[in-house]
């Protein structure tokens, strides 16, 4: 079954934790307990619905305060496909959040007050699934009971976002707009009767309606190695496989390859996954390839076509979105963990920050904590790399603290 990852975005009180309940609820996704802890809370803070925010809150002061403030994930399924959401927060305090949140997303869900409309935050939404380059956007015109289910307002804000929409540069990122009413569950899984002027799909048609081929990019087949096999029993003395997950592009049995930081060739010889072997393996699959010739490889190496080698050089022109309150200066080392390689590096200059509403950038000396700016990184030994706009998952990397361990920065590189 295909699993679809979903990141939300959207400013205070817009509306994403509860669209998300409202689909978990119209689904039959959410258990018994669930939703009569729902009922419960609901009645005994007086209101006259159902709560559905409460089934993705998981912080005693998200539900106090009613806002979202870290990232919380949500799984469930329907008869098509399995379903992961990233509920982001919206507060620009939490910039970092909504990075990681979308990073890992295919598709993204901006939700917009139908009584506000676009507002510097959906700017900023909408700048960091650019930057992250997620390619299905659903712009979610929310609380459109409260405007009297007016397609002259829907038609206002999509008419604006379209505006915003001109000043991407990921002309490949298809925009969709659905009116909807989460609270009330129009247009989420089933079709609005207040609403009878549109005639798209609802939200859960649109991400049912969705295939693999239109949320993911292809590019170069890029094979990073987690770790060697080496079972050393009796029915498999000799075996020396090499286990990771396969990003891209395809591989098959007969594809010359090149390992590297080595630039040793060889020829796939099995693919295996699991106990089955198969003559090809797709993008996303996790399997075990075995190659022609006993060479050294060892995780944090890559295993690539040899016609389609990435670069491989010591010094990185990045996109860095900051996550520790300690700065980020030129001259300071870390470790930049990429795929599975992890290498030590120095920060040697940092030359802007990029304002997220797409008003350009600013000279600066230093990152301050959500703050996103371009960094030029020399590291100790040569990476090899795509930038992040030919291939996401070898184009991205996270910044490690080397004192505390704790994850400082992600970055993309250019």
């Amino acid at each position: 079954m295909d699993v679809l990852k979903i990141a939300t975005a959207g400013s205070v009180d817009d509306g994403k934790s509860t669209l998300i309940g409202r689909l978990l609820y119209d689904t039959k996704s959410l258990t018994t307990d669930k939703i009569e802890a729902i009922e419960k809370s609901s009645k005994q803070k007086g209101y006259d619905y159902l709560d559905f925010s409460l089934a993705t809150d998981g912080l005693v002061a998200e539900r106090e305060q009613g806002i979202t403030i870290d990232v919380a994930h949500i799984y469930f399924s329907t008869a098509k496909k399995s379903y992961i959401i990233a509920d982001t927060p919206g507060h620009v305090e939490y910039t970092r959040n909504m990075v990681t949140g979308a990073s890992t997303s295919q598709v993204s869900i901006i939700l917009i007050d139908a009584r506000k409309g676009v507002i510097e935050q959906t700017y900023r939404h909408f700048f960091i699934n650019n930057l992250l380059r997620v390619k299905e956007v659903i712009v979610a015109i929310n609380k459109m009971d409260l405007v009297d289910y007016s397609e002259e307002v829907f038609n206002k804000i999509k008419a604006d976002f379209e505006a915003l929409n001109a000043k991407s540069t990921f002309k490949e990122q298809n925009v969709s707009y659905i009116p909807l009413s989460a609270i009330n569950g129009g247009n989420v899984v089933d079709k609005s009767e207040n609403m009878p002027w549109y005639e798209g799909q609802t939200v859960l048609e649109h991400l049912e309606g969705l295939h693999s081929h239109d949320v993911y990019e292809a590019g170069k087949a890029r094979f990073p190695v987690q770790t060697v096999i080496r079972p050393k029993t009796e029915e498999y003395h000799d075996f020396r496989g090499y286990a990771g997950k396969l990003y891209g592009n395809s591989i098959k049995v007969g594809d010359a390859v090149t390992v590297l930081p080595s630039l040793t060739e060889s020829t796939v010889t099995k693919i295996h996954f699991f106990d089955k072997t198969f003559d090809e393996a797709t993008a996303g699959s996790s399997i075990t390839i075995e190659l022609e010739n006993d060479i050294n490889v060892t995780r944090g190496d890559m295993i690539v076509k040899s016609s389609e080698l990435p670069k491989i050089e010591k010094d990185i022109t990045t996109t860095v979105c900051w996550m520790d309150s300690k700065k980020l200066v030129a001259g300071t080392k870390y470790l930049v963990q990429h795929n599975t390689n992890r290498v030590l590096a120095k920060v040697e200059s940092i030359k802007n920050t990029i304002a997220t509403d797409y008003s350009g950038t600013t000279e600066a000396s230093q990152l301050a904590i959500n703050e996103i700016g371009e960094v030029t990184i020399k590291l100790s030994k040569p990476l090899y790399f795509d930038s992040y706009n030919e291939n996401k998952s070898n184009g991205a990397f996270i910044l490690i603290d080397t004192a505390t361990n704790t994850t400082a920065g992600v970055g993309f590189i250019r």
